[in-house]
């Protein structure tokens, strides 16, 4: 039986990562294909339950500060060996815990993601994966930080970053989706630049140290944490050149196909891989922009679209009718 390595990420907004993968699963098991199921992330949103789904672990909640200062409920996770914890900084930090009319990219603040790392840290922690993406803040780590310091904790830390922009360009490239105006995001660089210049390391000009808003840069020049590219630690984490092997093709997918995923998404890092082991990879996103050009670069087998359940787990089935009809 022809066997497939089903690892999708998130349709962000729509359907996590398992949830696209057992769709998928399901419409290829119906047409004679196994499917072993791999829900992957890039370091952003989906990070700690494709990490839980594949090493096993413990969800918990803790209270914390929202990006306002105000009380949340956030979710983070212990894994199986009992001392690595995994903090989704969009828990307790992210744009969606403020309403659109409540945006205030000035204030809001990184000091609740830092109130999980000390959380984590009392709790058994030996070491804490920090994933950024989907952050509210554009503080450069301050709020985190300031809450490390209370506590006085000091853990190992490990970002896995899901951008490659520098320190000083964060609030230009995200500020405005964070509710700055043009002046704002000068106010907020301003910011940026005088905490780069009183750290004990300068996070200017380095990959990745502007990702969640200069959270990552201010963990690494403040606290000495290791940044990493998000997808490739998630993929090889969960073992997938070695689950890769052991198939005969792939199927990835995310919610959009554009630009950016040519440069640091899971699905690029996935299309390397399957490069590498001269594997096919074929795509189901939930809407596509790529060009001809950028699906050949990527060296896509194809492409499909899908939006609902029904219609993953019909790509699943009609890839695999394709896919089996030429053996």
């Amino acid at each position: 039986m022809p066997r497939a390595l089903v690892a999708p990420d998130d349709f962000k907004g729509t359907f996590t990562a398992p949830q696209v993968a057992s769709a998928i699963a399901v419409g290829l098991s119906g047409a004679g294909v196994e499917a072993d199921e791999l829900p992957i992330a890039d370091g952003g949103d989906g990070t700690m339950n494709a990490l839980l789904v594949s090493l096993g672990g413990e969800l918990r909640t803790a209270r914390v500060s929202d990006p306002l200062g105000r009380p949340t409920a956030a979710r983070w996770a212990m894994l199986s060996d009992g001392d690595t914890a995994v903090i989704e900084m969009a828990q307790a930090s992210g744009l969606g815990r403020v309403a659109p009319q409540d945006r205030d990219a000035w204030a809001a603040s990184t000091r609740g993601t830092g109130e999980l790392i000390v959380l984590a840290a009392r709790e058994g922690a030996r070491k804490v994966l920090v994933a950024v993406g989907g952050s509210a803040t554009t503080d450069g780590g301050a709020g985190a930080r300031a809450a490390l310091r209370e506590a006085d904790v000091n853990v190992p830390i490990t970002v896995l970053c899901d951008v490659r922009v520098p320190f000083e360009d964060a609030a230009r490239v995200f500020g405005p989706q964070k509710g700055a105006d043009p002046e704002m995001v000068v106010r907020l660089t301003e910011r940026l630049e005088s905490l780069a210049r009183s750290a004990p390391r300068d996070p200017r000009g380095l990959e990745m140290t502007g990702a969640a808003g200069g959270l990552s840069g201010g963990l690494w020049a403040y606290c000495g944490a290791e940044l990493v590219d998000g997808a490739r630690f998630v993929l090889d984490a969960v073992r997938f050149d070695q689950r890769l092997q052991a198939a005969d093709f792939a199927i990835s997918g995310e919610g959009r196909l554009d630009q950016q995923t040519l440069t640091g998404k899971a699905v690029a890092e996935v299309a390397r891989r399957c490069r590498a082991a001269e594997r096919p990879l074929h795509v189901v996103a939930g809407s596509s922009a790529l060009t001809a050009a950028e699906t050949d670069a990527l060296l896509l087998a194809s492409v499909r679209e899908a939006t609902t359940i029904e219609q993953l787990e019909a790509a699943g089935y009609e890839l695999a009718l394709t896919l089996t009809s030429r053996r």
